[in-house]
């Protein structure tokens, strides 16, 4: 893989068990994992009504070098973008396509 394609900063989050002093769950919590390079790209957009309001979403691949401990689930922030993993499709040692939704 060519070094030049990763030409974007992101950031990979996973969802932290945040629990306040007497136990409670508290509201969603996210831990940064790692900060790396990376190739975002957009692959379609949808826009319909749903309940009378309308409703967007846009699918995303966003490729980076081979790790472990990856999986859907996580949650990817690029610039003010953030992208929920639904899939982690590796592609051998060299590098994985994470499968996202622009959620914000």
């Amino acid at each position: 893989m060519k070094a030049g394609t990763l030409d974007q900063r992101i950031t990979l989050q996973r969802r932290a068990a945040a629990v306040d002093e007497i136990g409670q769950p508290l509201g969603e919590s996210w831990s940064d994992v790692a900060f790396l390079w990376a190739s975002v790209r957009h692959l379609k957009g949808l826009e319909s009504i749903k309940a009378g309001m309308p409703v967007s979403q846009v699918k995303a691949s966003i490729r980076i070098r081979h790790r472990a401990g990856l999986d859907a689930g996580m949650r990817v922030l690029h610039g003010t973008a953030v992208y929920q993993v639904d899939a982690v499709l590796p592609h051998g040692r060299e590098w994985v396509d994470l499968s996202c939704v622009l959620t914000t």
